[in-house]
């Protein structure tokens, strides 16, 4: 049980020190410094005792938020490791990359701080692995079934982890050198280092998870062909079809879509050569986009030596505090200031890009603004507010529209829904039998945590299909995590 007077004994919220900017921006390691010990169980004290845990409601997972926040407390660190992974195959990603829905629900957070319920997850995991903790959960028996997962993001990952530990064959294509995604090459070493992510790898591979790198599905190996090697095949693909920015100026040479600007230098953080990278080294840089990518923009150009960096968002800015129309426990849009931002440049809110300038050599040279209000109709201009910043690097980042379509999609002949994303039902199964989406590809863009329950979700029903039987597999207790199409 919690102590009940946690939370009136320590009311301060205290998160773990991030490293001095000046230090920080000159390498590519994790911003965040260790918190000790004492600190993070007075913090994990302040979980109350409640009647209804919101915060169960408010993860998609149904993370056993109190009952691991009070083992922490008591020093329990193998049963909260437990507990942990009892719902979460990868806490130790969930602990640093998603945007943490459950405090914006926890109960305390109604008239106090809420509990860091982020630093509690990820101290606990990552103390699992320094203590050895961790170790490969091998299945009992084979099933003799095979399942193809393409794929290796977390919905991928968590898709596969499950399935290998029920008894079945399951290979992971990766069209990257290295498995992970987005988690890979697109997430910086700042925000979470691929030390963390080999060593999840490497449990999977010891527990028969076989990982197929370098290879692209629907070109070195079609749909067609996994359909008749493979009992099953998931589709983790992702949403990786970026929307674009269509206005004068966009064919320019210095104007990229986020994602070909990140990977490359999430590359040379990791030591690796990559020829022709686009750099922010000198450059007045401008990201289109408020949200996490940008956010990853942002801190990269700071590390690469930008001279200015400014980040434009079309939205106006968020309040500071919870809006009447984000009530408790819903997820409220506020300012944050993420790590990235706190190194410096401009945030820029309620304007809109009219034309991308470029010089006589065909490179882009600065960017045409206006402000922009809500109207009736939509986004309206302001009269009289247009105006032209610098810039020698313009990086897009606003957003996903969907899974790709050429290629595997189009073998394997799976239906769309409207958003363009892979329709399927409440089994999370397309409308081909035995093909199944889990994550982005079928959801569109979210959070890393949704892309792990659905992960965990899809190989409960792929299991239960493949045996013709109901599924020993657990997954996720949250009540909107099924299709909407179910």
């Amino acid at each position: 049980m919690a102590d009940p007077q946690g939370f009136m004994k320590t009311r301060e919220r205290e998160l773990p020190r991030r490293r001095p900017v000046p230090v920080r921006i000159r390498d590519w390691k994790e911003v965040y410094e260790d918190q000790p010990v004492p600190e993070l169980q007075r913090q994990a004290g302040r979980c109350m005792d409640c009647g209804i845990p919101f915060c169960h409601s408010g993860c998609p997972l149904g993370n056993l938020i109190p009952e691991w926040n009070d083992l922490a407390r008591r020093g329990e660190w193998r049963e909260a490791i437990e507990r942990l992974h009892a719902t979460n195959n990868f806490p130790e990603f969930t602990g640093r990359l998603c945007p943490a829905p459950c405090e914006a629900s926890c109960v305390l957070g109604i008239n106090q701080p809420a509990v860091t319920i982020k630093q509690i997850e990820v101290s606990i995991v990552d103390r699992a692995f320094e203590n050895g903790t961790v170790t490969p959960v091998s299945p009992e028996r084979l099933s003799g079934k095979t399942v193809a997962v393409v794929g290796s993001g977390p919905a991928g990952l968590a898709t596969a982890q499950q399935l290998t530990r029920a008894g079945h064959t399951v290979a992971v294509y990766e069209r990257a050198d290295q498995p992970g995604g987005l988690l890979r090459y697109g997430i910086p070493e700042f925000k979470m280092e691929k030390a963390v992510l080999d060593r999840r790898i490497a449990q999977m591979k010891s527990e028969g998870t076989r990982f197929r790198t370098g290879v692209s599905v629907g070109e070195d190996l079609t749909g067609t062909d996994l359909k008749k090697r493979f009992d099953a095949v998931v589709v983790a693909v992702g949403a990786t079809v970026p929307r674009d920015l269509p206005v004068p100026g966009r064919e320019l040479d210095g104007v990229m879509q986020a994602m070909d600007y990140l990977p490359p230098a999430n590359r040379v953080a990791l030591g690796q050569t990559v020829e022709g990278q686009v750099t922010a080294a000198g450059k007045d840089v401008v990201v289109i986009g408020g949200g996490d990518t940008g956010a990853d923009c942002i801190g990269t150009a700071h590390r690469q030596g930008a001279r200015s960096v400014t980040s434009l968002e079309i939205m106006p800015q968020p309040p500071a505090d919870r809006a009447d129309q984000h009530p408790w426990p819903t997820y409220p849009m506020l300012f944050r200031v993420a790590s990235a931002h706190e190194e410096g440049g401009d945030r820029v809110y309620s304007v809109s890009t009219s034309e991308i300038v470029g010089d006589e050599a065909g490179r882009v040279r600065a960017l045409r603004l206006h402000e922009v209000v809500m109207g009736e109709s939509g986004f309206e201009k302001v009269d009289g507010s247009e105006r032209e910043i610098p810039a020698q690097l313009v990086l897009l980042a606003m957003g996903f529209l969907g899974p790709q379509a050429e290629g595997l999609l189009e073998q394997l002949g799976v239906e769309k829904d409207p958003r363009s994303n892979v329709a399927r039902d409440g089994h999370f199964m397309s409308s081909v039998p035995g093909v199944f989406v889990a994550g982005d590809a079928g959801r569109g863009q979210s959070l890393i945590v949704w892309a792990i329950a659905e992960g965990r979700s899809v190989a409960h029903e792929v299991d239960a299909w493949l045996m013709n039987k109901p599924s020993r597999l657990p997954r996720p207790v949250h009540p909107t995590d099924r299709p909407l199409t179910a």
